[in-house]
């Protein structure tokens, strides 16, 4: 499935382009996530009773401590570890990556009931020994049930097919990182994997529709015309129409007027997966800056969490890196580990040939990430 990155003549420049984008939607993704968590099951009211008249404007504190994520970001930093892991597998002539996003994704699930780190598992890699992240962030059920066992869902036999929620959407940012894949293979990868755990066609395709915007914006296109093209590839799939219609719905709102958390949480309906990407894209689109779209997406009485993670792997795609709040990076639960595995993500999409192939690797990489 798909193409590498290694088909792709990388300059210095465009890695550095490259590696701006990739940090920026990994962080995006935790800032937006970080941000929504504390006030992700209170209303709007409520929001304003806490945090004053203009609602929630800087990190809460949530879980704790100010800056800490949520079970969203976990998953996301999995699915990058998940994409490494396959682009290290190929060259075993094993190239299967909705299975090897699966193995990541069970190591996550892995961290939701063990105490720590399991140093007796050596095929984990080094992010599955990152203590930080054996903390149970209140994952849904539908992931729980979804990585409760070895057996894997697919698009034929998919599990929760009624599930509608975000969560397969909002870890779906690091797909739209494969820049050297087609945009109609970065869609199926990303709907296949999130297949997995949400089996309804509206939350598959919205992670469809995420990751290639995602994929769009990586690659130097506006917002604008990156919903565009999520628009044309959806059309050819069966029961795309709720996401079509939504997308729409966020284009369309962007003329309505001043952004309103009403207009947000209009956008955003019951919480399900098409409606929250509309308000993700409707506030990285009217978004003053960085900081006031990820505040808009988290101000209201739908999942602001989710909404705060979709927003910001837009905005960070977007923007890079050097867009993001400073102060809110240097509270944000988990960066040095999130930078590394960016960081690592952009290295092997660029300079995969020189790390690993058929004829040899190097042995610090592939303890990093086996192939096992």
């Amino acid at each position: 499935m798909g193409a590498t990155a290694g088909a792709v003549v990388w300059g210095r420049a465009e890695q550095q382009d490259f590696r701006s984008r990739v940090r920026g939607t990994v962080l995006g993704v935790a800032i937006g996530d970080a941000l929504g968590a504390p006030v992700d099951a209170l209303g709007l009211d409520e929001i304003r009773e806490t945090y004053g008249a203009e609602g929630l404007v800087d990190l809460g504190v949530g879980y704790g401590r100010r800056g800490a994520v949520t079970h969203l970001t976990q998953l996301s930093l999995f699915t990058v570890d998940g994409l490494i892991r396959a682009q290290v597998r190929r060259d075993t002539g094993a190239w299967h990556p909705p299975t090897d996003l699966h193995r990541a994704y069970l190591r996550w699930a892995a961290t939701q009931r063990d105490w720590g780190p399991d140093e007796r598992r050596k095929d984990d890699g080094w992010l599955a020994r990152e203590e930080w992240l054996y903390a149970r962030r209140d994952p849904t059920r539908s992931l729980l049930i979804g990585f409760g066992d070895d057996t894997m869902g697919t698009l034929e036999s998919p599990k929760n097919p009624g599930e509608l929620g975000p969560e397969a959407t909002a870890r779906s940012a690091p797909f739209g990182l494969l820049v050297g894949w087609e945009p109609q293979l970065v869609v199926q990868l990303a709907v296949e994997c999130a297949a997995q755990t949400h089996g309804h066609p509206v939350a598959y395709l919205s992670a469809g529709a995420y990751a290639v915007i995602v994929h769009a914006l990586a690659l130097g296109e506006s917002l604008d015309g990156a919903v565009q093209r999520a628009l044309a590839l959806l059309a050819a799939r069966p029961g795309h129409e709720p996401v079509s219609d939504a997308l729409q719905h966020a284009l369309g709102a962007v003329r309505q007027g001043m952004p309103t958390p009403a207009r947000v949480e209009e956008l955003a309906a019951d919480g399900s997966a098409d409606g929250l990407l509309s308000a993700a894209v409707y506030c990285a689109l009217v978004g003053e800056d960085v900081r006031h779209g990820l505040c808009l997406s988290v101000n209201h009485d739908g999942p602001s969490a989710a909404a705060g993670a979709l927003t910001g792997g837009l905005l960070g795609a977007l923007h890079g890196e050097t867009a993001l709040p400073p102060a809110w990076l240097a509270e944000l639960e988990g960066r040095p580990t999130m930078l590394e595995l960016a960081d690592d993500f952009a290295m092997e999409m660029t300079q995969g040939p020189a790390l690993h192939g058929p004829s040899g690797a190097s042995p610090g990489w592939l303890a990093r990430y086996p192939r096992a």
